[in-house]
Parts: structure tokens; sequence; C-alpha cells
């Protein structure tokens, strides 16, 4: 869906993302791992065309990204940045709402169709018998749900998540990635996504891309990546595995 060809990002004389070959597969979901400023979140920023690349190019679908017009690209990429804006005194209905802006007539107006596909949004993320509360009374957890919706009501080809379990405890984080997958098989949906847990990534991703210091230092399932080398590599420190007892699923944890 993606294919990056020697893109970077600097700033000033700073290189925040070195020159970067990448593909990012149709109907998979794939998983941004790495230290905190090693360029996870600069290229869900390149990939969602908050910013440019200095140099290097991206194409979707096979065509330049910045040769979409903006509600094009809406069609096919939504971004859920890490820090979403305030949503004081907005309800979950209005705020799933705002998903369909790339779809709207000339006047505005939402149509019946509209109507239903923020209905049938709000139903996937089970939040039907909250749309009418107000997204700031939510816990974190419904939040996030909440925003998902609005993703789905836009009806994208592909989603991007920045850091989405972020602020979530861990029963939380657990409950929306496996929501996140549930509506990548059932939909087809592409995502892709940051995350900071390992083992969550392993579990709920198809593949993962590990950066550090603004490169790409290894990429693969989760049976490739999770090994202790690879792992110190990715986060500079000793990290010992088992196996999962049910799943037989490598877990790393701190020996």
């Amino acid at each position: 869906m993606f294919q990056l060809t020697n893109v970077s990002f600097n700033v000033a004389d700073r290189s925040i993302l070195q020159p970067t070959s990448l593909e990012f597969h149709k109907g998979k979901i794939t998983t941004l791992l790495g230290h905190n400023g090693c360029g996870k979140s600069t290229l869900m920023k390149l990939l969602s065309r908050q910013q440019t690349p200095t140099s290097g190019s991206i194409l979707l679908d096979g065509k330049e990204i910045d040769r979409f017009d903006h509600k094009h690209f809406a069609k096919k990429v939504a971004y859920l940045p890490q820090h979403p804006p305030i949503t004081d005194g907005i309800t979950v209905r209005e705020l799933v709402s705002f998903g369909r802006y790339p779809w709207k007539g000339a006047f505005g107006r939402y149509s019946q169709t509209d109507r239903e596909i923020i209905d049938q949004a709000i139903e996937k993320v089970e939040l039907a018998t909250y749309q009418e509360r107000f997204v700031a009374t939510l816990s974190g957890g419904e939040r996030q749900r909440a925003w998902v919706a609005m993703l789905l009501a836009q009806q994208s080809e592909c989603i991007l998540l920045d850091e989405p379990t972020s602020a979530l405890d861990i029963a939380h984080q657990h409950e929306l990635l496996a929501l996140i997958q549930q509506l990548n098989q059932s939909l087809g949906l592409t995502v892709i996504m940051v995350l900071h847990d390992v083992n969550m990534a392993a579990k709920f991703s198809d593949h993962l891309i590990a950066l550090h210091s603004g490169q790409v230092i290894a990429q693969g399932g989760a049976k490739t990546m999770m090994n202790t080398d690879t792992l110190e590599n990715i986060y500079g420190i000793k990290l010992a595995l088992f196996p999962h007892p049910h799943t037989g699923q490598l877990v790393s944890y701190i020996p």
C-alpha cells in the first residue's frame, strides 16, 4: 500500500529519519517499535502527510502521496495522532460524525447513508449506549474506542495510530488492540501503528519494524523479531524470553 524509497527527514542540521526504504502491505497490521526519539512518530507523520520528507519518495498505491487532493487522501488514509485534539463539549456521536467529512456533499449535509455509517461505526466499537455522552466524560479506553469509531466512519482503506495505548492500563490496552485486530480481519483494514510494548506488538501484529536513531534496524514477523539479540539491539538492555503456556508465543521480560 505504502512504498518508501530513500525517505529522510531533517530538522535544521539534525537527521530525524535517515534515508529509509520500506513497504507497508495492504490488509496487514504493521507496528513500529523503538525508543522515544527513534523516528517512529516522524515516520507516521510522513505517511499521514503531516510532514514533508526532506528527500525520497512515498507512494500510496503507486502514486506520490503529495499528488492526492486532501479529500481523496482522507478517503485512503485516516490518522490518529499521539495527542488527539481536545474534545470538550463534543458527544461521541458528534466526534464519530467528523469522520464523514471527506464524503459529505457540496453543502456539508449528512445523508441517510452517512447516518447509517456513523451508526455502524459506533456499533462496531460497542459504544452505542454512550453515543450521547460527552467524550470528555468517558474513560481512557472508551475515548480511544470513540476515536477509532471516527476513523471507521471515515471509511479509509488504511488507519495510522500513533501510540493508541499510551494512556491506557494493561487491560484496556489489550481490549483496544483486540478490537483493532478484529476490525483488521473483518473489514480488511490496513493498520500501521506505533507501540512501546513489544509483547503486545508481537501478539497483535502481522509485521514488526524496529527503528533506532532514525533508521530501521530490524523487521519481520513476531517469530523473527522475538529473539534476545534483536530485542537487545532495539531496546539496549538484555531481555529474556519464555513461551506462553497456552499459545506458545514468546514473551519477553527483564531477567
